[in-house]
């Protein structure tokens, strides 16, 4: 059987609790700004891997465990879903989670639980990485514009309306395309 990973404390995406101890209404503030982790997004937008992420927490030692309230800030980088070029989205999100201590968080197994609903504290620490994920994510657009107006692509050649306003293509009905035929036909014989 293969231990768990255990928590490094010296990652940024890491908190110690140590210092809270279990006194319910003892509080510690964190502000800090901290390197992006993978995946923080989705395929179209999101923060970049290593790009500052900043935090603004509050945790409060309770009866259950230590809960997590604040906000997370950053920039996420993507593509203009009309256009292609680079969207731009400042997030601002708050956060909110409870990690139970594991005594805690045995008794909800036992009492039928989700356990996948349920974080748990490890070693006193928490590892802030999957619920900043959770936070985040569903933030985003789920449509990301490089500016709210944005034109888009032409749809004959693909050429970006934004770059170019007055762009356009003379289109000719198809109903009227052969007689285009026949005014070309003309100029020839008045040439000869």
């Amino acid at each position: 059987m293969s231990r768990p990973v255990r928590l490094d404390p010296r990652s940024p995406l890491v908190l110690d609790t140590h210092e809270l101890g279990r006194r319910p209404g003892s509080t510690r503030t964190v502000q800090r700004t901290v390197p992006a982790p993978q995946d923080l997004g989705t395929d179209v937008i999101g923060i970049p891997l290593g790009a500052d992420v900043e935090l603004d927490l509050r945790l409060e030692a309770v009866m259950e465990g230590v809960l997590v309230t604040g906000s997370v800030r950053g920039r996420a980088v993507g593509e203009c879903v009309r256009c292609l070029s680079e969207a731009v989205e400042d997030v601002d999100v708050s956060l909110t989670e409870l990690y139970v201590y594991p005594e805690r968080a045995a008794v909800a197994a036992e009492d039928g639980d989700d356990e996948e609903d349920v974080r748990e504290l490890e070693d006193d620490m928490i590892n802030l990485e999957p619920a900043l994920r959770d936070t985040v994510v569903p933030a985003l657009p789920f449509q990301p514009l490089c500016r709210p107006d944005c034109p888009g692509l032409c749809s004959e050649c693909g050429a970006r309306l934004a770059d170019d306003p007055d762009h356009s293509h003379e289109t000719l009905d198809p109903r009227w395309a052969a007689l285009g035929g026949l005014v070309g036909s003309n100029d020839e014989t008045k040439e000869s």
